[in-house]
Parts: structure tokens; C-alpha cells; sequence
């Protein structure tokens, strides 16, 4: 299965792209499918204009995204909490592709803030089915981010370890049955 890990700041020196760091070097290390990073601190995605509907509709300087985005199987979606929802750059994002029939999402927000970006991970749950695609229900939510992972994305403080064992096991829960009976 490959799966995309979407780090939706744009922001240079984020501490939500920690997580997203953490979380494909976790799949690389406990599971035998491909992961990698889409950064939106990496692409300059332009405001929605049109759907892309293949990748050779995607501007030429975007089709490597947009491949990217067709071959995946499922996605996490690791953002930051923007006044209340999530960043306007990951939702810039998606929009530019068509809908994600079937496929699973994980669920991820942070914050430097006792919430974890909670106010985030319930847009998103509205987001997710909007695209068509099925939101694994066990998000991970991370406080205090700046705390719980250091900027090379390792881990800072090993009493998150549960969290992190019980979004990452209940997403691959869903991913596997949803991506192995298509």
C-alpha cells in the first residue's frame, strides 16, 4: 500500500511537520508499505483554478504531485490549527483533485497549545467524506507539539508512545481491509 503523508503548513520551521516526520519514519520502520511526504512547505500549489483530473491535466511543473496523489492508496492529513480549522493550505490542496473514492485518511493535528488543534480534527472529519473518502475515527491529536517532538522528528516525550500505537494500528486497521478488497 502507499500511503502519503500530507504536511499541510506551509510554514517554514513548522513544529506540525515534526509529526508528519515521526510518523513516516514510524511506517518505514513497523510495516512494509511505502510512505512518503507531500510537504506543502515544498510545493507552491496556485489557488484552485480547476480540477485536476490526471495527472497530465496538472500544470507541468506539479505533475510529479499530482502522480503522487492518484498512485496513493491512503493518506494522513497533518495539520496545524488555523483559527479554528485547518491550514487553507492543505484544503488548497485537495481541492485541485478530484474525489478519493474509498480511500482512508488518517487524521492528524497539532498545536503548541493544551488542544492539539482538536477544533481542526472535527472540520476535517466533515472535510473527508466531502472527498469521499473514509475518516479513520481514531485521530491523533498532539498538544503541545513543540514538546512531543524534536525538529528532526524524533520523539520527545515517550508517554505519547500510547497515542501514537493506537492512531497509527487503528489506521492500518482500516487502510489494509478498504485498499485490499478493491
Amino acid at each position: 500500500m502507499k500511503i502519503e503523508i500530507i504536511s499541510g503548513s506551509p510554514r517554514n520551521g513548522s513544529v506540525t511537520h515534526r509529526a508528519a516526520l515521526y510518523l513516516n519514519e514510524w511506517f518505514s520502520k513497523n510495516t512494509s508499505h511505502s510512505t512518503d511526504i507531500i510537504s506543502l512547505q515544498e510545493w507552491q500549489v496556485p489557488p484552485i483554478e480547476s480540477v485536476w483530473t490526471s495527472p497530465d491535466k496538472a500544470p507541468e511543473n506539479l505533475r510529479h504531485l499530482a502522480e503522487r496523489v492518484f498512485q496513493a492508496n491512503a493518506f494522513i492529513l497533518v495539520t496545524p490549527e488555523y483559527n479554528g480549522s485547518y491550514s487553507p493550505a492543505l484544503k488548497n490542496l485537495l481541492d485541485h483533485f478530484p474525489k478519493q473514492l474509498h480511500k482512508p485518511f488518517g487524521i492528524a493535528t497539532a498545536s503548541p497549545g493544551a488542544m492539539g488543534g482538536i477544533r481542526a480534527s472535527q472540520q476535517l472529519l466533515l472535510l473527508v467524506p466531502a472527498l469521499l473518502g473514509i475518516a479513520s475515527p481514531n485521530m491523533l491529536i498532539i498538544p503541545a507539539v513543540d514538546k512531543k517532538f524534536n525538529e528532526d522528528g524524533t520523539l520527545a516525550d515517550d508517554s505519547f508512545l500510547n497515542a501514537i500505537h493506537t492512531f497509527t494500528t487503528e489506521f492500518l486497521w482500516l487502510a489494509e481491509r478498504l485498499t485490499n478488497n478493491k
